[in-house]
C-alpha cells in the first residue's frame, strides 16, 4: 500500500513519479530549476531574466566583482502543523542559499549595472563594453 510522505509538498509525487507538479517547491527541487536564466543580446546591452518563484526583493542580493555578475537569494521557511491536542503533525524549517555568476567583464562598472525585481523575476541589463587590448610596444634590449 502506498502512503503519501510527509516529508514533501505535494503527496501527488508519491503516487505519480511528479507528473502533475509543474511548480519548484524549495525542499524537493534542485537548483537548477530555481534561478533559472534568460539572456538576450541587443545592439547595446545584454538583458538577463532570473526567475526566482516566492523570494522577495529584499531576498535577493546582486554584486559586481572581478568582472563578475552573482545573484545571490536567500531564503527561510517554517511549516509548523499541528492537530487540534496541539501534537505535531509535521515541522520542517528550510534555509537555503541560492547563487548563479554570470562573467560580463571586467570593464563593466557597477552603475552601469540595472536591476528590476517584479513578481518574482529579476530583470538585469548588462551594458556591453568594448575590450580594448593593450597594444604592446616593442622594447629593445640595451646591448653593452
Amino acid at each position: 500500500m502506498l502512503v503519501p510522505s510527509l516529508f514533501t509538498d505535494n503527496f501527488v509525487n508519491d503516487f505519480f513519479n511528479g507528473a502533475f507538479d509543474r511548480t519548484p517547491s524549495m525542499f524537493h527541487a534542485t537548483g537548477s530549476s530555481l534561478m533559472s536564466a534568460d539572456v538576450k543580446e541587443f545592439k547595446d546591452h545584454y538583458e538577463l531574466g532570473l526567475e526566482l518563484p516566492g523570494y522577495k526583493k529584499e531576498d535577493v542580493t546582486a554584486s559586481l566583482k572581478d568582472g563578475y555578475l552573482t545573484i545571490e537569494a536567500k531564503r527561510e521557511a517554517n511549516n509548523d502543523a499541528q492537530d487540534d491536542d496541539g501534537r505535531y503533525i509535521r515541522r520542517e524549517r528550510y534555509v537555503g542559499t541560492l547563487t548563479r555568476s554570470f562573467y560580463v567583464g571586467e570593464e563593466v562598472k557597477q552603475e552601469e549595472i540595472k536591476a528590476k525585481f517584479d513578481n518574482g523575476v529579476l530583470d538585469i541589463s548588462v551594458p556591453k563594453v568594448d575590450y580594448k587590448p593593450e597594444i604592446e610596444t616593442a622594447r629593445n634590449i640595451t646591448i653593452e
